[in-house]
Order: structure tokens, then sequence, then C-alpha cells
């Protein structure tokens, strides 16, 4: 292990989150203007995760007022509060590029939907067997 390595072992994060491409995540974000501080919230669709360790980053992409924005946000920040997993989708790439080209309908995702354990699947059925 180099140097280099073991200084950035000590700068990343502990709970780091489990961001994958696709994912509409909320990050919170640490804002300071002259003397105060705030949060800002900024919510949109991850296209595109790059780097590792330390220097990892993400690009979030969002439509505001008909806007598109991006904002690439450096994982292990110390600035980044927090970031929420609102959905996954499923995507077959890497990078979600071509949603830049994409308006409305068309720049949907197909969303995943979490996987049930054995049980709840139990408790469902006997629910829908209850109604029958």
């Amino acid at each position: 292990m180099s140097l280099i390595d073991k200084i950035e072992a000590g700068e990343l994060k502990k709970e780091a989150s489990q961001v994958r491409v696709g994912d509409t995540v909320k990050a919170h974000i640490r804002i300071v203007e002259g003397e105060k501080e705030r949060v800002q919230v900024f919510e949109g669709v991850v296209i595109r995760l790059h780097g590792g360790g330390v220097r990892e980053t993400m690009t979030l992409r969002k439509i505001s007022f008909g806007v598109g924005v991006e904002r690439i946000i450096p994982l292990h920040s110390p600035r980044l509060e927090k970031t929420e997993i609102i959905k996954r989708a499923k995507v077959r790439q890497a990078k979600l590029y071509y949603l830049r080209e994409l308006r409305g309908k068309a720049a949907r995702l197909k969303e995943l939907r979490p996987k049930l354990d054995s049980t709840k699947k139990k408790k469902i059925k006997k629910a829908v067997k209850k109604k029958d």
C-alpha cells in the first residue's frame, strides 16, 4: 500500500452509500454563504459514476423549469451530508448521456421493484387468500 493510498483511506466516508447509475437520488449538500450555513437538497438521476476511492464522483441530472441541470458531486466530500436513494431504475449502460437529448416521457427510466424476502411473500399470499 503506497503512501497516497494510506492517506486516502483515512478520508473515505465510513457509510458510503450504494449509489448506482440510474438511481434517483436526493443529495443533501452543506452550503456556506458568508457566516451562515445551510443544507441544499439536489434531487436527480445518477447519469454517471466516475473515479474511485476518495476521488469518486457522481453526476446528477434533473430538469428544473424546463432546463436540464447537471451537478457533479464528490461522494466522499465532507460537504455531502447524506444521499437518499429515492428509487432505482433498470439501466443497461454505465453512462446515461442519452438522457440529455430526451424530453418528457421519453426520458423516463424503468423502475426496479424491490425484492421481497420469503416472509413478506408468505404474508402477501395469506392476505390474498383471505380476500378470496
